[in-house]
């Protein structure tokens, strides 16, 4: 049986290839950071590193890492447990209150990664008499915990209020109603227009968007008045692992006792935890992190515009480079990497059809130095591929 399905598989992926959509994945030998070195075919290469979601630049963080030593010098490696039995200790405890102050919140859930706090967000809470209102640009992750649910579905253009109203005026006949959005979407780097009480993914936003960088809440001024928020401890919060759903006591109560990716993994491990923990402590200290990146971001995307690059809008620490040729996006990130310029070429399925792109990603790391290299080169490739005239 499998040598059929083998040669299934084997022309999936030839396909996949020959229509230039095939991924390759490279190799980094230094810790994450906005300076790096990948694995050559003669030896490590340094390049300047523009596509981390490092955006408050603690992956490498002393404080962080000493916190994670720590912490698993006094609670050893890992929980061997889900939290329910037998895998929650005090760290867990101490993260979910800080996670909670942090948002304004009234209590909050870890998960492994934020793909399972919205892979278990819906099911648990909604079903066929409910309804989810989902945005069209929404995250994977969002998407398949919608699909895992029996609520009935609307969808409406990405920020569009007035066709958003229009779903929300055809869900009136189920019992509940629910909006979930992206605060930050990803691919395009804009942030979504809040006036309704919705779910907020604030995995992209958190760290980023807003005065002090508490996410789209603080920028609407909604800070604490959203029912549900998820969000990634694997980005601006560090880096590593671990999501988290904060919201509304009921919420996250229920969510304890049914949601299916809480009660079947694992903790995440108490050195991950601790680390965490020093994240949301640094934040607290000042905004210096935070005014850095919003500093850089505006610098970079300013000087990018000038140079006569198609820049979608964004309020968030994610520059889209418009290309829309997939083949393009991919020759033009190699071409990059040969300047010294770590950067990814996105196209279909990760994002439409037709909208490649190389997605930029700013972190308070860079220095003014590392942007104005990368403009330039970006500048050097765009021309020579035919981009800039």
């Amino acid at each position: 049986m499998y040598q059929d399905f083998q040669k299934h598989l084997q022309a999936t992926l030839q396909q996949i290839k020959d229509d230039g959509l095939y991924k390759n994945e490279r190799v980094i030998i230094t810790p994450q950071s906005s300076a790096i070195q990948v694995k050559g075919e003669n030896g490590p290469v340094d390049v300047i590193n523009f596509c981390a979601n490092n955006y408050l630049g603690l992956a490498d963080n002393k404080e962080l890492i000493e916190a994670a030593k720590k912490r698993m010098d006094e609670r050893g490696y890992g929980m061997a447990s889900v939290r329910f039995i037998c895998g929650t200790q005090d760290t867990h405890k101490m993260l979910e209150k800080a996670i909670s102050d942090f948002f304004g919140t009234e209590d909050t859930i870890l998960y492994a990664a934020c793909f399972d706090a919205n892979g278990g967000l819906f099911e648990p809470l909604f079903t066929a008499e409910d309804a989810i209102i989902s945005d069209a640009l929404n995250h994977a992750s969002i998407i398949d915990g919608v699909r895992l649910c029996k609520a009935v579905r609307y969808r409406y253009a990405n920020g569009d209020m007035e066709d958003l109203e229009k779903q929300l005026q055809a869900a009136q006949a189920q019992r509940f109603r629910i909006i979930a959005t992206d605060g930050v979407f990803s691919m395009d780097g804009n942030v979504c227009p809040l006036d309704a009480m919705v779910m907020v993914d604030e995995s992209h936003s958190a760290g980023v968007v807003g005065k002090t960088c508490h996410g789209v809440t603080e920028q609407y001024n909604l800070r604490g008045k959203i029912e549900v928020l998820t969000g990634t401890l694997g980005k601006a919060f560090g880096g590593s692992v671990g999501g988290f759903t904060t919201g509304k006591k009921e919420i996250i109560d229920l969510l304890r006792q049914r949601s299916r990716p809480y009660l079947f993994s694992n903790s995440i491990p108490p050195m991950v935890a601790a680390a965490a923990l020093k994240t949301f402590e640094l934040l607290t200290r000042d905004n210096k992190l935070q005014d850095t990146l919003h500093d850089n971001t505006n610098y970079f995307v300013e000087k990018m515009t000038a140079a006569g690059f198609d820049i979608k809008p964004t309020q968030s620490a994610i520059c889209a480079v418009m290309l829309y040729d997939a083949r393009l996006s991919q020759e033009f990130a190699a071409a990059l990497q040969e300047e010294g310029i770590y950067v990814t070429g996105f196209y279909y399925p990760v994002v439409p059809q037709g909208q490649a792109r190389i997605r930029v990603q700013l972190s308070a790391a860079h220095t003014r130095e590392q942007l104005d290299k990368g403009i330039a080169a970006f500048v050097k490739v765009g021309k020579r591929l035919g981009v800039l005239k």
